[in-house]
């Protein structure tokens, strides 16, 4: 990790091209965080976060930001009050830096990334390369939760998700990484790599990725992932000419057909305990009755915290103390759009509204982006099933700020002497 982020802060200080490797930094990083933190190399839980934040800070440092993207300015202004509130009512023994910056390191890093790349224009190139630097860390994660994989049946004995296929991690956070893994594949097999080797393997690596997103048993990342696929699909489709529409469809039988295999195998590996858990039922086949496995529980807390604090909400961090008082369990909001309203009250009501209308308003305007709406659904999705854990939600919002050029850039024109 030291040396990954000694290397992009080099290049960023040092070498021309700054806006390239702040993007490809903060790329890198959100792909690699989760692996970090699996493999315990990391200095603080939260050091993916800030360090995302960091390389966005050095880029603002010589490139600044558009006027245009002062909506994020009133989103971070209406998180203050509820810091205020916790300020007040926070314990004397309780640490501050794990009570409040906790909650609000990953609104902190989506601001700053939205900060930066709002307006910003780069090439169409530019952004593929820009995913293939989230998702070779991601590459990396999978190969070690294969290598350390332990014997499927001996630890698959119930539908819950399991952190044992996950690398010994916690499988949301997996299924969500591998999930983001499985539509970057899934968009390049539809723009594919120019190299037919390593686009076949790229491929292979699709299928590995979404076996072992089924393995961890957490239904969140992938679902998400299954959504951006259809929704970019169905844009790539309208967005081409006759001609590639045929292919499209000729694609789409192939990966129907590939999806199906996927799902058989790993039905046939947990001896059919995907199906139950995807039906919402025990190991015995009997329905449960949550199918939010705990999170309604929490949600209706928030909703009631919510209710009786509207203005100010109950302050930053303290949602945790809500649940151990109203159900008696200690754990974080596991979903960020609730946990905005309880924690904030009004103020994350207009916080929440900036970070939906924004993109859409600047896209209705005209901007150029065929990954906006997947993008943009990874983000609200994920942190309504895994609030803002991780810094893949604030910098795919961030990438789907950005406005693509299409154009290829023409080549200078040879001249006789």
């Amino acid at each position: 990790m030291l040396i990954v982020l000694g290397y992009f802060f080099y290049n960023i200080i040092f070498k021309k091209d700054k806006l390239k490797y702040v993007l490809l930094g903060a790329a890198y990083i959100t792909g690699a965080e989760v692996f970090f933190r699996m493999t315990k190399a990391f200095i603080f839980y939260e050091t993916g976060k800030y360090a995302v934040i960091l390389f966005f800070l050095l880029g603002m440092l010589y490139y600044g930001f558009k006027k245009s993207a002062f909506p994020y300015l009133l989103y971070i202004l209406f998180l203050l009050p509820g810091v205020l509130v916790s300020y007040d009512m926070i314990s004397f023994d309780a640490n501050f830096r794990t009570t409040v910056l906790f909650n609000l390191s990953g609104p902190i890093c989506l601001f700053v990334a939205a900060l930066f790349c709002f307006g910003r224009t780069i090439s169409f190139k530019e952004l593929l390369k820009i995913l293939d630097y989230v998702l070779y860390p991601i590459i990396s994660m999978t190969v070690y939760i294969t290598l350390y994989n332990p014997n499927i049946r001996d630890v698959v004995t119930g539908t819950a998700s399991n952190a044992e296929l996950s690398g010994g991690y916690g499988p949301n956070q997996v299924a969500i990484i591998l999930g983001l893994g499985v539509f970057i594949l899934f968009t390049r097999f539809l723009i594919p790599y120019k190299n037919a080797l390593v686009h076949w393997v790229m491929m292979l690596l699709m299928l590995l990725m979404a076996y072992r997103a089924l393995l961890t048993f957490s239904r969140g990342g992938v679902l998400v992932a299954g959504v951006m696929c259809l929704v970019f699909l169905i844009m790539f489709f309208l967005n081409t000419n006759l001609i590639s529409k045929t292919k499209v469809s000729f694609k789409i039988i192939i990966i129907f057909f590939i999806a199906l295999l996927v799902w058989s195998y790993t039905i046939f590996q947990t001896g059919g305990l995907i199906q139950n858990r995807y039906a919402n039922e025990d190991a015995l086949g009997r329905e449960k009755e949550d199918v939010t496995t705990g999170r309604g529980d929490l949600l209706a807390v928030e909703y009631e915290a919510f209710r009786d604090n509207p203005f100010m909400g109950i302050g930053v961090g303290q949602g945790k103390f809500q649940f151990k008082e109203e159900i008696g369990i200690t754990s974080a909001s596991h979903n960020e759009i609730s946990r905005m309203l309880s924690e904030h009250g009004m103020f994350g009501i207009l916080a929440l509204l900036v970070l939906i209308l924004a993109p859409i308003i600047t896209k209705m305007n005209g901007r150029k982006n065929i990954y906006f709406w997947p993008f943009l659904l990874f983000w609200g999705l994920t942190i309504a099933h895994s609030s803002m854990r991780i810094a893949a939600p604030a910098f795919i919002y961030a990438l789907c700020l950005l406005n693509l050029d299409y154009a290829p850039k023409e080549k200078p024109a040879l001249h006789r002497k």
